[in-house]
């Protein structure tokens, strides 16, 4: 199969701001393209950006507070589609450099909010997945999706796949990731903290495949400065980002790393700096680590354990003639 570059883009988007931040992704695209990035990956809902007000602002949860609805209604309006302009523009992009996109998106599915992960190809391929539970205080803005975008990715260099932030933490999702043979896995976070990289390293480990945890850096200028760009007059909107404490600057520190199988950093970012993260991998390595685990296989006792994956598309709706 041979090495190939991977590019992780620990860069903060133009905050709320769809528009703005898909020509900022297109210019690091091309910026990492001419690096040697094969793959460039970006951070957990990087378009149009994490929502951090849910940690950092007074009365994120409370009913009826006409500063959480605006806020809300803005970001509804800057979530993409996945068959939308943006991700079309995104997969224009890859055909023309002759790279993968890996980019985390809040996903606007009717008048819901999905956080998922679409992988664009240089041959025209779009894969997506969205996370299957969204964590604690997320659940104010994001649904919870079904089961199918749990299958397995194809690429060239052997098969590819994604889970989102705390799915890390769950096994039956992680089981699922690993029956697919991943060679090389999109471990999307806001921000990779030493938690976070420890799931990370487990997941490299526990799945004998390489691993890109995908962190931003994003600042609390970063957030009033992207909401500003908007040109929006909203007030009560603009207060719910405001509130957040001052001398909580930095909201996401970065630290992405891209790891190997044994666990170890091939490279890792210097958290607190907006960079790109770039570092070769060789995937013919993979299968020696099978030599020892493969949870998937001759480590995975199907005579006692079994697992059901439902992949079947669950909209709640269905008209019958």
């Amino acid at each position: 199969m041979g090495s190939f570059t991977i590019a992780i883009i620990q860069q903060p988007p133009v905050f709320l701001n769809l528009a703005a931040s898909l020509e900022k992704a297109e210019r690091l695209v091309r910026a990492a393209a001419a690096d040697g990035g094969h793959v460039i990956v970006f951070p957990e809902t990087w378009l149009p950006g994490y929502p951090v007000w849910l940690d950092e602002s007074a009365g994120a949860a409370l009913w009826g507070h006409p500063p959480a609805e605006a806020l809300y209604r803005i970001l509804l309006q800057n979530c993409p589609h996945l068959d939308g302009p943006e991700i079309a523009r995104l997969a224009d992009l890859a055909a023309e450099l002759s790279v993968e996109i890996v980019m985390g998106i809040q996903e606007r599915r009717g008048s819901s909010i999905y956080n998922s992960v679409v992988r664009l190809t240089a041959d025209g391929w779009r894969d997506v997945h969205r996370k299957i539970m969204p964590t604690y205080n997320e659940r104010l803005i994001w649904a919870a999706a079904d089961g199918s975008t749990l299958r397995p990715w194809a690429s060239a260099h052997g098969p590819v796949g994604a889970l989102i932030c705390w799915e890390h933490w769950m096994p039956l999702a992680r089981a699922a990731r690993h029956h697919h043979g991943e060679i090389l896995h999109y471990a999307l976070w806001p921000a990779v903290t030493e938690l976070h990289l420890l799931a990370s390293r487990h997941y490299a480990f526990e799945g004998q495949c390489f691993v890109a945890a995908a962190g931003t850096v994003l600042t609390r200028t970063d957030v009033l400065d992207g909401f500003d760009s908007i040109g929006l007059n909203e007030p009560s909107a603009r207060a719910m980002l405001e509130v957040i404490p001052a001398d909580h600057e930095l909201l996401k520190s970065g630290g992405s790393a891209i790891i190997a199988p044994d666990t170890s950093l091939i490279a890792r970012a210097d958290p607190g700096v907006a960079s790109t993260l770039i570092a070769s991998i060789d995937p013919d390595i993979v299968a020696e680590g099978k030599l020892y685990l493969d949870t998937a296989g001759h480590y995975s006792r199907p005579d006692i354990f079994e697992l059901h994956v439902d992949t079947r598309e669950r909209p709640g709706l269905k008209f019958e003639v």
